[in-house]
């Protein structure tokens, strides 16, 4: 057994069956959970996606704004010769 982080409800976990990083959920509230410890068996906040898509996301558009700023600056120059 196990305990939730977020209201310290017990988790049954089938410990011979399980990996670092499975995840499961809480029965009490319901929190999705990822296996961060195997002896002894502990349980962490699961990653949010949505988070981690949406970062992923952010970085590349703003270098692709740099680059068009620089493509436009680059283009004014020559046409000002």
């Amino acid at each position: 057994m196990a305990t939730c982080p977020e209201c310290d409800a017990e988790v049954e976990v089938d410990q011979d069956d399980v990996d670092l990083g499975d995840e499961v959920n809480c029965n009490e509230c319901g929190q999705t959970l990822v296996i961060s410890n195997t002896d002894p068996l502990e349980l962490d906040f699961a990653p949010d996606d949505e988070d981690e898509e949406d970062e992923e996301e952010d970085e590349p558009e703003e270098e692709d704004e740099v680059e068009e700023d620089e493509e436009e600056e680059d283009g004014a120059d020559w046409e000002e010769e």
